[in-house]
């Protein structure tokens, strides 16, 4: 399989995991950022779903994984001429993505503290919650960064429809505001966290509607023998 189909699945597979996870994660009744929860609820979840937790976090690393390999395949596969000079947005992108997968893990390890802070009893959930929501909000910066930096590749490739860009510019907007305002729902909920989910949803159908690209990128170039033209991609 060549480099941009597996680019492609694994933007898709990447979708498929963060999905499940935050369906697992809801359906054990743990809190989002947007809910208004009690210190005393948030321990009792945490310490009566840790299965759910461990589980939802155990896909994760996979995640990061795939989320690194379609953003390597948009900014290596979708160049205009592989000979051409790497675009800088396409590596304002890739960092955008690496950025957040760093700064979830931490997030994701920050969830596993409270866990097991809740269960023995610990003092340090609220402390640990307040963390847990600084670092989910600010990571949103770097998914607006991921979103600017790979829609504006996308554009001055021709690899990417105005609708998909606007798409990708849109949930930037909604995820930056979120992570600016994120200071103030530190101790309760952020006045805009919907604002931030609703970004969130568009950059998971904007990783979905590139991932496309790719496969159609690698099954146009597989149909002519590998060869690759020095001419914008057609849009999607």
């Amino acid at each position: 399989m060549r480099f941009h189909g597996l680019a492609g699945i694994a933007g898709i597979g990447f979708v498929i995991i963060l999905i499940a996870a935050n369906l697992l994660l809801t359906a054990a009744g743990f809190p989002t950022p947007s809910e208004a929860t009690s210190v005393d609820e948030i321990t009792a979840v945490f310490a009566a779903e840790s299965g759910a937790l461990r589980m939802a976090s155990a896909l994760l690393p996979a995640a990061w994984l795939l989320a690194t390999i379609f953003a390597v395949g948009v900014c290596v596969c979708l160049q205009r001429d592989q000979r051409s000079r790497t675009d800088p947005w396409s590596l304002v992108g890739l960092a955008g993505v690496l950025m957040q997968s760093v700064v979830f893990t931490a997030v994701e390890a920050t969830r596993l503290a409270l866990m097991s802070a809740a269960q023995h009893g610990g003092g340090s959930v609220t402390g640990l919650w307040g963390l847990y929501n600084a670092l989910f909000g600010f990571n949103q910066v770097f998914l607006a960064t991921a979103l600017v930096g790979l829609s504006m590749f996308g554009i001055r490739t021709g690899a990417m429809a105005r609708w998909h860009a606007g798409i990708g510019f849109l949930a930037a907007t909604l995820l930056f505001i979120t992570a600016t305002t994120s200071p103030y729902g530190i101790d309760g909920v952020n006045p805009l966290a919907l604002l931030g989910l609703v970004g969130w949803l568009l950059w998971l159908a904007w990783i979905v509607s590139y991932s496309i690209i790719l496969i159609r990128q690698g099954s146009d170039q597989s149909g002519r023998g590998g060869k690759r033209l020095g001419r914008p991609l057609p849009t999607a």
